[in-house]
Parts: structure tokens; sequence; C-alpha cells
């Protein structure tokens, strides 16, 4: 999976699973009246709270996070995998919020209802706020600009060559050695006991023609997809932010790109790249 993909909202999906972990671990509700040293159960000792909270948001946020890694994002009814991440997630919040209001889960000791000695615990207020914020960085990450940015920076390129293009000091190189003439080499003949003869006019080399374009490289702020340069509007591969591609030739506006595994087809979407 490649990291650089991920977005600032996929981060806030992941720290909020994160703390949603930790707080599974701490009790589920509270007593009044109880000792401090009072056996009370963790998130883990209540089956709706495990289903409908812990691993609703935990398979919720790796469902979100993943599918921005794959190449090709799976599908189940129509929807792909990322939206069913972001369902479950909202499930998740939906149920801590009920889970609150009845940590106890309706428990009667015969006599009439006690639930109202029972409170949220800590581990539930830390789940119901990881579960809100879990939801609404999954549903707002595609809407707002802020959180569609690149979660890590691109790295540049160390010193990159352009397409095809020989190493320094490689043949044609304007500074490499030119090698030694031998004695004599390069002078004006003349037969033995004449004139020197005057030296024959070199005609001038033609010099090639510069190219209008030059290969460079570049990162998508987003990511786009791109198609086969037959013209087919079936996408090949996406690019991702936080990558840096090849641009090898132009087309109109367009670019035609090479991936790192070799892959070459048209960017139509150039706005907002970054040049290397």
């Amino acid at each position: 999976m490649n990291i650089r993909s991920l977005t600032r909202g996929d981060g806030v999906v992941i720290g909020a699973a994160v703390l949603l972990f930790i707080a599974s671990f701490l009790d589920l509700y509270s007593i009044d009246g109880a000792p401090d040293d009072a056996d009370i159960p963790s998130l883990w000792g209540s089956g709706p709270v495990v289903l409908g909270v812990l691993l609703a948001g935990i398979i919720g946020a790796a469902l979100v996070v993943v599918t921005k890694g794959l190449p090709q994002v799976p599908k189940v009814a129509g929807l792909d995998l990322g939206q069913f991440g972001v369902a479950f997630t909202v499930f998740a919040a939906w149920s801590a919020l009920g889970n609150i209001f009845d940590p106890a889960g309706g428990f009667d000791n015969g006599e009439g209802s006690i639930s109202d000695a029972f409170g949220p615990g800590t581990g539930l207020i830390l789940a119901l706020i990881a579960t809100l914020v879990m939801a609404a960085a999954a549903v707002a990450t595609p809407l707002v600009p802020a959180l569609k940015g690149s979660l890590l920076p691109a790295a540049r390129p160390a010193a990159p060559q352009p397409y095809g293009a020989q190493p320094p000091g490689g043949y044609g190189y304007p500074g490499a050695p030119q090698p030694q003439q031998p004695y004599g080499a390069g002078q004006p003949q003349q037969p033995y006991g004449g004139q020197p003869q005057p030296a024959q006019p070199q005609a001038p080399q033609p010099q090639p023609a510069a190219a209008d374009f030059s290969p460079f490289w570049f990162a998508v702020p987003v990511p786009r997809p791109l198609f086969d340069e037959s013209g087919s509007q079936t996408p090949i591969a996406e690019l991702a932010p936080g990558t840096w591609y090849l641009a090898v030739e132009q087309r109109g506006a367009a670019l035609v790109a090479q991936t790192q595994d070799g892959r070459r087809g048209v960017l139509q979407d150039t706005s907002g790249i970054q040049r290397g």
C-alpha cells in the first residue's frame, strides 16, 4: 500500500480508530456510590458495544483507508468498499450514541429498573467521541478541500535525468575528454620538397534540431485517472498524490505519463500538477 496516497482526512480516520481501540479497554459504565476498586467490565464485556461500536468502527476505518491504496476498488452490489466503510463508521457512531443513554442495557432487579444508577463509563464516552470524529472525517473528506490534501508531502526526486538522457561525462557530453590525436595528425599535408598545401575547408556539420518538449517529473494534487493511449476512456491506472511520475510526451493540453511499473497512458487533467 502506498501511504503517500493517503489524505489528511484518512489521517483523522486512522487517529480516531486508534482512540477507539484504546477506549475499548476502559470502563463500560459507572455506578453511583461504587468504590474505586469496583470490578466494572470494559467495552469488550458488552456484546452490543463490541459488534455495533468497536468492530463496526474499526472495520469501517480499515475499509476507508485501505481502498485508497488499491489501483481499482472492488465493488459489492454496485458500491465500492470505501462507501461501505463510510457507512460502517456512521453506524458505529449511531450505536455509541445509543449506548451512552443506556450503558447498563436496561438492567432490572425485578422490582423496577435501576438503570438510573448507572452512567456511561470513561471507555464509552471516549468511544462516542472517536466514532463521531471518524464518521465526520470519512463523510467530509471527499467534500472539504483541506481534508483532500496529501497526508505526507511529496518527496522530491534526487536530480532526475531526462527521459533517455546519457549520464554526465558519457558519450557526447560537452565536458567529456577528447581522445588524443597522434603526432602530426590534423596538420596540412605537403608533398616532399614542395610548398605546403592549403587545408581543405570542412563542410559544417548539421546541428540536431532542439526538441520542443523535454520530459520532466511531476506529481498530481489529487488522485487522477490515466487513460489508454489509443483514446479509450477506460482508465488503465490511477495517479496518486505524493508520488512522482515521468511525463514523456505532450499532446495538446494532455500529457503522456509513465508509471513506476512502466505503464504509459494519457493524463487528461493536468491542472495543478507539481513539476519536479
